[in-house]
């Protein structure tokens, strides 16, 4: 079978997010970059000569170019919505980095053009891709888990002590009305992770932000969410760090397991849980599966090291939670390990390559991607409820639909 042509890229930006992803994708055989648009000539240049590919001094020539099917957009935040809604007017499938936009507004507007215009759009919500947090999901999964291992998420807490180093007083980060603020350029990563391990979308969020001392410069948000399950998440992004003090860390209750997950691309994770039987025989055979549990799109990571332990009979059989009466004798704990904090760059490659994978797969199936517009559309819409919940100092409740939720009136 004839293999069918790479789909060309045209990339808008040539920073070094830009370059971080262009190199990322040299390895996938479906794709080539063909084109780069940046206002800086030298910089598109640059990257366009290390890509083999030609540069031009606008996007607005790269969407309509001939050489492009797919507009990847690498830009500051709040050119997203622009560059996006062109791309798909002029029939192209577009990457867009996340957010997906900076307001509701322009999401819900990228949502309707890309039903009317039939094309595919892949937000970069790596963390969708992560084969870390995969391998949760899966092991949520009765076609995986023959249980499943683990039950629904009651609660989840993520914390992001990141840092400023880099991010000096000018820097666009700091403008909401380049950024969008932390809920929207950071938070829709994690928002959305959530949901996708919830698996659902919340149906109410707080949120409270804090400012750097002797200024006005807010450097730290923290919401909580609430799902129609009961289920809540908090979530902490804090921009004040020395990069030697960084922490991040995810905890995750599924009430006879909790899942420790380490880094904001995570490489890294303990799961501690009380199972009967059938549980415990599952977890003596996953570093057997280590290679199909931490499996990301298109192909298997290298050397994936899951190793566990299965404590029987650790404590009496019979356990009652929830008004419910269980079979928990078995103590068991699994790690998953893709080579530390030295892996993040690898790790955080495979989860942008997997993503760039999902956009050419459904390209050419006509499926749903993991992280489409839906998906961005429901990220924004639930950190600007965020934003909305600290600065007017309330709780604020989102109005379900059977795509995505959006902020109820006043």
């Amino acid at each position: 079978m004839t293999r069918p042509a790479p789909l060309r890229l045209g990339v808008v930006g040539a920073g070094g997010f830009a370059a971080f992803l262009t190199g990322a994708l040299r390895e996938l055989p479906d794709v080539t970059v063909t084109v780069v648009a940046d206002p800086d000539a030298d910089r598109a240049g640059r990257l366009a000569g290390t890509l083999a590919a030609r540069p031009v001094p606008n996007w607005r020539a790269l969407v309509t170019a001939d050489d492009v099917d797919v507009v990847v957009v690498a830009t500051p935040p709040a050119g997203h919505a622009e560059i996006i809604l062109a791309a798909l007017r002029a029939g192209r499938h577009v990457f867009a980095e996340k957010p997906l936009a900076t307001n509701e507004d322009e999401a819900a507007a990228i949502r309707d053009a890309v039903a009317a215009s039939g094309r595919v759009l892949v937000v970069d919500h790596v963390l969708r891709y992560n084969p870390v947090l995969r391998a949760l999901a899966r092991l949520r999964d009765p076609a995986f888990a023959a249980g499943p291992l683990l039950g629904p998420v009651r609660r989840l807490a993520f914390e992001n002590d990141a840092s400023d180093e880099d991010l000096g007083p000018e820097h666009w980060f700091w403008d909401e009305r380049v950024s969008g603020g932390i809920f929207v350029e950071h938070g829709v990563h994690f928002f959305d992770a959530a949901d996708a391990l919830v698996g659902a979308v919340p149906s109410s969020v707080q949120g409270m932000l804090g400012h750097r001392p002797g200024s006005d410069l807010i450097d730290l948000a923290v919401a909580t969410t609430r799902y129609p399950d009961g289920a809540l998440a908090t979530f902490a992004h804090g921009f004040s760090h020395a990069h030697r003090c960084e922490r991040q860390l995810m905890r995750i209750d599924f009430g006879t397991a909790e899942a420790r997950v380490t880094g904001w691309i995570p490489v890294y994770a303990t799961v501690d849980l009380w199972t009967d039987d059938a549980g415990a025989a599952l977890v003596d055979r996953l570093p057997a599966r280590a290679a199909e549990l931490l499996a990301v799109d298109g192909h298997r990571l290298r050397d994936p090291a899951v190793t566990v332990s299965v404590r029987p009979h650790a404590g009496p059989a019979n356990a009652r939670e929830r008004g419910r009466q269980r079979q928990l004798p078995h103590r068991c704990r699994i790690t998953l390990n893709l080579g530390g904090e030295v892996a993040k760059p690898y790790v955080y490659a495979e989860s942008v390559r997997a993503a760039m994978h999902d956009l050419v797969r459904c390209v050419r199936t006509g499926d749903r991607p993991v992280a489409g517009v839906i998906e961005g559309v429901t990220a924004v819409a639930v950190a600007a409820a965020a934003a909305r919940s600290a600065r007017e100092d309330r709780t604020v409740h989102l109005r379900q639909s059977s795509e995505h939720p959006t902020a109820c009136p006043s």
